[in-house]
């Protein structure tokens, strides 16, 4: 591993001033004087607007304008919000209904923005917004993830978004035909408000015609072609900067209307203007993830192999086309539809819904979670149906070691993997053995012991190029910028450690620059588990480069032939030469001999194919019948994620991807009235996860590394929740079987679960 990191566990500079209050976040650094902007919100989920009144909140102390749909429009702005599309099943294009940056003629969800009020003060500008005047004549709200209702947008007159397709679906339903055996399963994967611990927020300046935006997301070059768009600007023309983050999970990478008319408002008055959001307007406001129902289907053959595979998934859009929100689940869905198992009939149909809700999109996994939720739920109904047990179940459908590369029924090439040797790390790990008797233990004491597996993978998304520049500066330090964006995932720890195992430069000497449009000319961003696999790569090909480079100058200065001289990581060297410099050292030579060229290395390299991260989730879930309360007692990882650069930040980001994984399963859960109103909109009504709700998680690594990139590495940032959510479901589902209970969904609550256990033995009586 010398060559490629060595996988130390190093501890995250950037947390010194993180924790001692140095961080830079955009409320942090929005420039001295400027306005300030709320923004006013519709307080009702569907209807027209009738009247809109702003004169008595225009003549409010403080305010300096109030912009709406009207004033962009009257602006030369394009109003329309961009929504990525996809194609029907039919081969007709998905709706694509306009979603305006600001309200227009109509509301669609409570929450939605209507007006921007700019004021000296965010008093101010809240008082102002108190005066506005709106009428809306309501429509009923549509809340059901299915076709009909009341019709949102006019090009979608049954409120379907889209009715998409993948795979055989005559040979999948001839395999079901001829199945000895057939299983099946309808499971529910409840919303979710993402709640990044920094909402979200943004600045806006202009210069010389020159536009200036600071967000708080996970990239910055995305923002800068949509504010092009909007504005009708050149490339040159908009700079977008993205400073520390406080928490992105998939919710921060999209664009959203606010930036747009906080841009105008800063355009309109001259002067810098800033909005930032708060809890509640984040929890109305922010898109939502997960919100989805699917009916999965498995057949097997007489010796309990699985043959044939269909999932048909409905899943709810919101009121709007978000950025992505067509994609997840449907391409993203499909990239691990049929996960770790040897079966090539699949057919996967989705159909995706309006309704008067907060848009849905990414959250931490984007697809792949929902996908192996449903798969390994089912996994496990299937085992107690034909009375198998559920770890030789996967073990029999394994995809085995030497069927690698394996090119899955929807078109992945998962390049390596030995599944069954983490399945029986896992098992050890976990004590399995000990279960029943822990079992028994709490049975004595009125208690029910579940136990839950799931064996997952997923694939790393987004794009697989990425760039690097590496700067020597003239105090001996070294810059290096980057494409990707951290949003506390420890990026400045990690890029500076693998830049100092490949170079030697010491690490405390390495600064890393992220997040600036001027000084990073293009990038990919966060998100899809991608940053560090794409951005040490394009490290390794600018090092090579700067490698090459720097031998060439030095064959004059050793008196040698390039041919003869090496690097070892450290230092070069030749036979024939006392000269053993460093990369500090050459480029400060390269400078006293006037070589800056030597002083700026920069290339961009692409990934030759994605990696597969994987492993095996187990749990032990504990609920006492009496409440209905759910313990999760103990929580045990194993995971492939191929060569790791630091394990320390690794299972960090697994820690904090199963804490989002239980919080879903056992405590949160997005609830609207029949009128679209959203009653969990605040931490009395939302429940977070506390240190308290989590168990300690166990941690182990085992790699088989990956063929798809020189460094064997796979990511790891949204692996834990991957793995997470079945792993519980199956753990509270195990424990309520013996009740009678044979349907357990998510969220296991603790007025659920009563719910479930008296309905259960109801049944069974």
């Amino acid at each position: 591993m010398d060559k490629f990191g060595k996988s130390q566990a190093i501890k995250r500079t950037e947390d010194v001033r993180f924790l001692t209050g140095e961080g830079r976040y955009v409320d942090d650094i929005t420039p001295e004087g400027a306005l300030h902007a709320f923004v006013f919100r519709s307080p009702v989920a569907h209807g027209m607007i009738t009247d809109l009144d702003l004169s008595d909140a225009r003549e409010a102390e403080g305010v300096h304008a109030i912009l709406t749909v009207e004033d962009l429009e009257k602006a030369g702005m394009n109003i329309a919000l961009h929504g990525a599309q996809i194609q029907n099943r039919d081969g007709t294009k998905a709706a694509g209904p306009l979603r305006p940056m600001l309200a227009k003629d109509r509301v669609r969800y409570v929450g939605e923005p209507v007006a921007l009020v700019v004021a000296d003060t965010l008093a101010q500008a809240r008082d102002a917004a108190e005066l506005i005047l709106l009428d809306i004549d309501d429509l009923p709200a549509k809340m059901d993830i299915g076709p009909g209702g009341e019709p949102l947008h006019e090009d979608a007159p049954d409120n379907r978004a889209f009715d998409w397709a993948l795979g055989d679906e005559e040979a999948t339903e001839a395999a079901f035909r001829s199945a000895a055996r057939t299983v099946s399963l309808e499971v529910g994967d409840n919303r979710i408000i993402v709640n990044s611990m920094e909402p979200r927020g943004c600045y806006a300046e202009w210069q010389e015609g020159r536009l200036h935006v600071a967000i708080n997301g996970q990239g910055v070059w995305v923002h800068k072609g949509f504010m092009q768009r909007a504005f009708g600007l050149e490339e040159e023309q908009v700079r977008v900067t993205n400073p520390d983050v406080g928490g992105g999970f998939g919710m921060k990478a999209m664009t959203y209307p606010e930036h747009f008319s906080v841009a105008q408002a800063a355009r309109l008055l001259g002067r810098p203007v800033r909005w930032m959001s708060e809890r509640t307007e984040a929890m109305l406001s922010d898109n939502g993830g997960r919100d989805l129902t699917s009916l999965a289907e498995l057949a097997f053959d007489a010796d309990n192999r699985i043959t044939a595979y269909r999932v048909h998934t409905r899943c709810n859009l919101g009121a709007y086309n978000s950025q992505f929100g067509q994609g997840i689940q449907t391409q993203l869905f499909s990239r691990v539809l049929m996960g770790v198992y040897d079966v090539q009939t699949t057919f996967y149909r989705a159909e995706g819904f309006y309704t008067n809700t907060t848009q849905v999109d990414a959250y931490r996994g984007a697809g792949r979670p929902e996908a192996i939720y449903v798969l390994e739920r089912l996994m496990d109904r299937a085992a107690r149906e034909l009375d198998v047990d559920p770890w030789e179940l996967r073990r029999i459908n394994f995809i085995k070691p030497d069927q690698f590369p394996y090119t899955t029924a929807t078109g992945e090439t998962y390049d390596v993997g030995d599944f069954d040797r983490l399945l029986s790390r896992a098992s050890i790990e976990a004590d399995r053995a000990g279960f029943e008797a822990r079992k028994a233990e709490d049975a004595k004491r009125g208690l029910l012991r579940g136990q839950g597996l799931c064996y997952y993978i997923e694939s790393i998304l987004g794009d697989p190029s990425e760039g690097a520049r590496v700067v020597y500066e003239e105090d001996g330090t070294v810059t290096i910028y980057v494409g990707t964006q951290s949003n506390g995932q420890g990026h400045e720890t990690v890029y500076a450690q693998f830049l100092s195992d490949q170079t030697g430069i010491p690490a405390d000497k390495i600064t890393v620059v992220q997040g600036d449009s001027d000084l990073i000319k293009q990038g990919g961003g966060t998100g899809g588990s991608r940053s560090v696999t794409t951005q040490n790569n394009a490290t390794l090909a600018t090092v090579a480069a700067m490698t090459e480079a720097f031998t060439l100058f030095l064959a004059d200065e050793m008196g040698v032939p390039a041919s003869a001289i090496e690097f070892d990581d450290e230092r070069f060297r030749a036979e024939g030469s006392n000269l053993t410099p460093t990369m500090l050292e050459v480029a400060e030579l390269a400078r006293e001999r006037g070589r800056t060229d030597l002083l700026t290395h920069e290339e961009r390299a692409k990934l030759p194919g994605r990696s597969y991260p994987n492993g095996v989730h187990v749990t032990e879930a504990v609920v006492d019948p009496e409440t209905g309360i759910v313990t999760t007692d103990r929580y045990t990882v194993v995971d492939d994620f191929g060569n790791l650069i630091n394990p320390m930040l690794a299972e960090g980001q697994v820690h904090g991807g199963v804490a989002q994984g239980v919080g879903q399963a056992v405590q949160e859960h997005v609830v609207y009235d029949e009128d679209g109103q959203l009653l969990t909109a605040s931490f009395m009504d939302y429940a977070l996860p506390r240190a308290a709700d989590l168990p300690n998680i166990t941690f182990k690594s085992e790699p088989v590394p990956s063929t798809a990139n020189i460094m064997g590495m796979k990511g790891c940032g949204e692996a834990g929740t991957v793995g997470a959510m079945a792993a519980i479901a199956n753990a509270v589902q195990d424990a309520l079987w013996d009740q009678g209970v044979r349907q357990a969904d998510m969220p296991f609550t603790p007025l659920r679960v009563w719910e479930m256990l008296n309905n259960g033995r109801i049944a069974a009586e």
